[in-house]
């Protein structure tokens, strides 16, 4: 039996969002095997920053709307991840400087060191970038928009 295309699918789907967006953009499709899931990348003019939005808000709105339209159109749930410019690498280039930034801070003062005003996702990356030290432990911590995050040396 034939594996379902899903690259096409998702294109097709991300391609007629952008349309009804009003945005001209050039996009690329592939799965990104690594982190299990299909990468839609968009190349885009003036409309970079509408389609980024305040922290990346859009960007994440898009994926969210392209993994629950392919959900319906195929039974399926696959993880989506949508970049806009290089926006997501150079993210995630940032979040790792602070995290280093944070786990220099705890070792040097051992004390532990919050992080606040991250998302989920943006938690996520910095768990598993510190997660690499024997020396550190995170915990994200709070509720809501109060969660935060807590870089901290590992108890003896």
């Amino acid at each position: 039996m034939a594996k379902p295309n899903h690259d096409k699918t998702v294109e097709e789907i991300a391609k007629k969002l952008l349309e009804l967006m009003g945005v001209d953009v050039k996009l690329t499709v592939e799965e990104d095997k690594d982190n299990d899931a299909i990468m839609v990348d968009i190349e885009a003019q003036e409309e970079a920053g509408l389609l980024i939005g305040k922290g990346g808000s859009t960007i994440n709105s898009i994926q969210v709307i392209l993994g629950m339209i392919f959900r319906n159109k195929t039974g399926e749930w696959k993880r989506i991840l949508v970049n806009v410019n290089e926006w997501r690498d150079k993210q995630e280039s940032y979040l790792k400087r602070l995290a280093e930034s944070a786990a220099q801070r705890a070792k040097e003062t051992g004390s532990p060191q919050n992080l606040y005003n991250l998302n989920s996702s943006q938690r996520r990356i910095i768990h598993l970038y510190l997660s690499e030290d024997s020396e550190l432990e995170t915990e994200s911590q709070g509720e809501g928009s109060s969660r935060y995050l807590l870089v901290r040396l590992k108890k003896k």
